[in-house]
């Protein structure tokens, strides 16, 4: 018979206990039902089988991470083994290289039943790839071939590239890419060239990037947006903007534009090196002369620029921008109102979310809540409660972080009966409120007097917790 997910769960907590195996053994006519178990049926059963399922496997994974026993422990397990449970399990344990090698080793030993597939092998060498096993990856990536006829996918070989860059391993990086048509029978993709100009670029091998980039165009391969990105990130990193810029100018000459402006790139590039002022400069520029940064560059500019403190700055580029004929998106809003909401600038928040909603946005807690937030930090605790109830006659329905931040500012002023009144309101939605509101609230009542809506409230903490 099955158990429930709470009861499988509690099984995973315990799993490290001195009862380990019989409660492993426990676990395993479980999880023995899930593999035999077909995905459609799973989905008619109910939530229940599958929140069974990934809390089994949950607890393998656990074992695999924590055992030393690993092999003696499954065993006893009698686990039924096939290639989902196992991608699941290698993928939970991407962060232990020789755990999950183990694990694969012991699934293909112990159930030869099991054939793996590319799923599992390329997450397995993915796995070992950032463990830096190697040897034991090419290992795999031979097997692969040789026993299982499988061929490996060109995303997993421009991840080893990369990964040979991230550790400085570039002479192994350009050995991977030079062995892909023959050993690995794969073309050199752009994708893959974009893998190498990674590894190079993290190295600071820029003249060798720079080849790379002139004989992928030898070749007859067009430059996409993260050739060009990765060069220009690199050398604004390296702090060498004369250099990207004139590598994006000598690109469009030769008619291989980059799918956003270069401008726009250098203004990333610049943001992700940390030269914040620069990039500031140059979107004045560009504004100056007429042109509005791409969307997604104008949010990474007020998100990073907002967290500095200039929101004065965010809010006049906004505007200007906009009559520019830039169309800001969702993820603008979520940046800007918080930001001029946390310095006081309530009118322009309204503004901005009165904007998105003109834009289609439907507004969403983390869209008002910093609105109610700064109105009362400046005591404007009738017009927040206002425009709460507002939005929620509205269909926009608050959550548990906006019903807390509710509760805390409302002790914070003093106001403890609307702090209690929010406190019953939302055990009433089904949200469960934290201890620290309950504390809050029921002290605040005592110390102004009272006490019968304190008692009120201790009673409902213990009708929400127990006693």
């Amino acid at each position: 018979m099955l158990r429930s997910s709470k009861e499988i769960l509690l099984l995973s907590l315990s799993g490290l206990n001195t009862n380990r195996y019989k409660t492993q053994q426990n676990l395993h006519p479980l999880v023995r039902y899930l593999q035999t178990l077909p995905t459609t049926t799973a989905a008619t059963n109910g939530k229940t089988s599958r929140d069974d399922y990934f809390a089994a496997i949950h607890h393998i994974s656990n074992i695999v991470q924590r055992d030393f026993y690993m092999e003696r422990t499954l065993n006893k397990m009698r686990i039924s083994v096939d290639s989902e449970l196992v991608y699941r399990v290698l993928r939970a344990c991407s962060k232990s290289g020789t755990e999950s090698l183990r694990f694969f080793n012991w699934a293909r030993t112990h159930h030869p039943s099991y054939r793996p597939t590319t799923v599992e092998l390329e997450e397995l060498a993915r796995t070992l790839a950032r463990a830096k096993k190697y040897e034991s990856m090419w290992k795999i990536l031979q097997q692969m071939q040789t026993n299982h006829g499988l061929i490996v996918s060109s995303d997993t070989l421009c991840f080893i590239i990369e990964e040979y860059g991230k550790q400085g391993l570039v002479d192994q990086a350009v050995e991977v890419f030079n062995r892909v048509p023959k050993i690995f029978r794969c073309s050199q993709t752009v994708e893959l060239h974009n893998s190498l100009l990674f590894s190079l670029c993290e190295v600071k091998l820029f003249h060798g990037a720079y080849a790379l980039v002139r004989r992928m165009i030898r070749k007859g391969l067009v430059p996409d947006k993260r050739s060009y990105a990765i060069l220009v990130n690199a050398w604004c990193s390296a702090g060498k903007m004369r250099e990207a810029q004139l590598f994006l100018e000598e690109m469009s000459k030769k008619g291989f534009n980059p799918p956003v402006r270069g401008r726009d790139l250098l203004v990333e590039g610049l943001l992700n090196a940390g030269y914040i002022e620069s990039a500031k400069e140059m979107v004045r520029k560009m504004v100056k002369e007429g042109f509005s940064p791409d969307v997604s560059t104008f949010n990474s500019l007020i998100e990073v620029i907002s967290k500095t403190g200039e929101v004065e700055f965010c809010i006049e580029l906004y505007h200007e921008v906009c009559r520019l004929g830039l169309c800001p998106d969702i993820n603008t809003y979520k940046a800007l109102i918080p930001a001029v909401s946390k310095v006081g600038r309530i009118d322009e928040a309204f503004r901005l979310l009165h904007n998105s909603i003109e834009d289609g946005h439907k507004p969403f807690p983390s869209l008002y809540a910093p609105i109610i937030k700064g109105m009362c930090r400046r005591g404007q605790f009738d017009d927040a409660l206002c425009f709460f109830g507002e939005m929620k006659v509205k269909g926009h329905p608050p959550n548990r972080p906006v019903y807390t931040m509710l509760i805390t500012m409302c002790g914070r002023g003093g106001r403890y009966v609307d702090a209690a009144n929010f406190l019953i309101e939302m055990t009433e939605l089904g949200l469960t409120p934290i201890s620290r509101c309950f504390d809050l609230v029921t002290d605040g009542l005592k110390n102004c007097g009272k006490h019968d809506l304190a008692r009120r409230i201790e009673q409902l903490e213990v009708s929400v917790r127990g006693p």
